[in-house]
């Protein structure tokens, strides 16, 4: 029986051990990937320190952020929480650690916010990049959350730089994934328990996380229409996924069904699969993650976040411990979101 902190600590230490097995696998072709490792892919990490992307850092200033926004209260809101993250993503934005190939929205919308526009005004509205969804792991790991708290914490800080709705949708998805798979749901029970979710929250519009404006624009002419949106394009990809795993195809790209992962819900579909393929084997699962024709080092990240929530700490290779960066920073937060 895995316990609950090493479900946190297996799932946090995985989201970076994903984010750095797939950082050289990012922009290689499939018949590259194919050439270079054997299937299922890349089975160990490169370097020590291994070095992660801006998927793990950003995942960690959502932690903090999260961890902050509860240290002298346990009920999270949006006036406590938004500005916290927004804090912290500025503390990333102009680090000198921030040179791992960041994300054009994420770097924009900062930008912004560095010169002082509301994060409304900063957001991106047409990006729904998986820079939303990418960094969102400790959602779903806090103890204490429930399920608006949880769902309206993971659409606001994705809209902080990706104001599109699918990003809301795929990154509040993406955190329903991590929480379940902590909580007990079966890997393969997790495709259903998300279109649950996602058919439940369709018209579901959370004004007191994401104010009374975001929603104005091109995409719709209610609040109710454009989230619907976001959750029409994540039953989509959902869709795909249940083709993709009729077929179990473990020797083909993972992104040739469900996508390649660039945007939002791609991603965590992407991912789902991987984890679905290798269900009792964490490491092959990273590494088929690892092994696609898309954004390696965030499938593969979300892949890690998700299946180390299952098996814990002890699903991976104990020497990776060692080597990973952010090794201490990684281990106080993974020990915080429990407390």
């Amino acid at each position: 029986m895995v316990g609950n902190a090493e479900r946190v600590r297996g799932s946090m230490f995985g989201l970076a051990y994903g984010d750095a097995l797939g950082a050289p696998t990012e922009f290689l072709s499939y018949a590259q990937i194919v050439r270079r490792y054997e299937l299922p892919g890349p089975m160990d990490l490169e370097g020590t320190p291994a070095l992660v992307t801006d998927d793990t850092q950003m995942g960690l200033a959502v932690a903090h952020a999260l961890i902050d926004a509860r240290a002298n209260a346990r009920v999270l809101t949006a006036e406590r929480f938004a500005p916290l993250v927004i804090e912290r993503f500025l503390t990333w934005w102009d680090s000198p650690d921030n040179t791992r190939a960041p994300g054009h929205t994420c770097m924009s919308a900062c930008a912004e916010l560095a010169a002082g526009r509301t994060w409304l005004d900063a957001t991106r509205r047409g990006s729904k990049g998986c820079g939303a969804n990418m960094r969102v792991t400790a959602l779903g790991l806090v103890d204490g959350l429930d399920e608006a708290a949880r769902c309206g914490a993971a659409q606001l800080q994705a809209a902080v730089t990706h104001g599109h709705p699918t990003a809301l949708a795929a990154s509040d998805l993406t955190a329903t994934a991590v929480h379940g798979l902590r909580s007990g749901v079966p890997v393969a029970e997790l495709p259903a328990y998300l279109r649950a979710h996602a058919e439940a929250q369709r018209k579901v519009y959370r004004a007191d996380w994401l104010g009374e404006d975001l929603w104005r624009g091109p995409f719709a002419d209610t609040p109710e229409g454009f989230i619907a949106r976001g959750w029409d394009e994540c039953l989509g990809v959902l869709d795909r996924l249940d083709r993709a795993l009729l077929e179990r195809d473990r020797r083909s790209d993972p992104c040739q069904v469900t996508g390649a992962g660039w945007i939002a819900e791609e991603a965590l579909a992407t991912a789902v699969l991987c984890v679905a393929l290798y269900p009792d084997d964490p490491r092959s699962a990273l590494a088929r993650a690892a092994a696609t024709s898309g954004d390696s080092d965030s499938i593969a990240a979300l892949t890690g976040a998700m299946i180390g929530a299952v098996h814990g700490l002890a699903g991976w290779p104990a020497e990776w411990l060692d080597r990973i960066e952010y090794r201490a920073e990684l281990s106080e937060v993974s020990e915080a979101l429990r407390m």
